[in-house]
């Protein structure tokens, strides 16, 4: 492989946990569920998409972006003592770097999610470019976001590997040609990966460094 793209939630970090306890207190205050399902619904969507599933989901009358904005002030209020980093990512991020193979985030999340995320660990610098919900116009599980992850490492498709956690971000790598990881957590074990090209149990899987053609560090 030429080129690695990571997906960032509940792939990097455990922010999905921290998503679920967001979704949680968003939706009591107007006395409605977060319940499991709606969250497979929304997981690996762009922030509209997402918040568009939850209104239909709950017939709730306020405009998407409205919801957005008071999740994102809950979540960033959640972070701190509670965002972790996934097992296996530090190693991994060692062995591509030392193999010299290049790195990138393409993630569903907006940019000021994705910077507060990753500035406690000074992730940012180690990868060649982050690509967020902004960068695109159709969000996972379109293509698009893969497929110009792709476009700026100059590679093809079919020579990058992505990273996923979500059935949607896994349909999205997919339908780019992209050789495709599911790397399924608690969040997510529920749901389809048979696009996935493969299927490993967390970044620390020695099959993931083998289709890689590194060693660990």
């Amino acid at each position: 492989m030429l080129a690695v793209t990571f997906d960032m939630d509940g792939l990097m970090f455990n922010t999905e946990d921290v998503y679920t306890l967001a979704g949680t207190e968003l939706l009591a205050q107007r006395k409605c569920l977060f319940t499991p399902e709606l969250k497979d619904a929304m997981m690996g969507l762009p922030p509209r998409a997402a918040f568009e599933v939850m209104i239909d989901w709950h017939h709730l009358q306020e405009p998407w972006d409205m919801l957005a904005a008071e999740s994102n002030e809950i979540f960033l209020g959640l972070l701190s003592g509670r965002l972790a980093i996934m097992p296996g990512l530090p190693e991994l991020l060692a062995a591509l770097e030392k193999a010299g193979i290049p790195k990138a985030i393409a993630t569903s999340s907006s940019r000021q999610l994705t910077e507060a995320c990753l500035a406690p660990f000074q992730l940012a610098p180690r990868f060649c470019f982050v690509l967020t919900s902004e960068d695109i116009t159709r969000g996972k599980p379109d293509p698009e976001i893969y497929l110009l992850a792709a476009g700026r490492f100059g590679v093809p498709p079919g020579e990058m590997l992505v990273l996923e956690d979500s059935q949607n971000g896994c349909r999205a790598a997919a339908a780019s040609g992209a050789f495709t990881v599911a790397v399924p957590g608690e969040h997510s074990r529920r749901q389809d990966f048979s696009v996935a090209n493969m299927v490993i149990e967390s970044l620390a899987d020695r099959r993931l460094y083998e289709v890689l053609g590194v060693g660990r560090v």
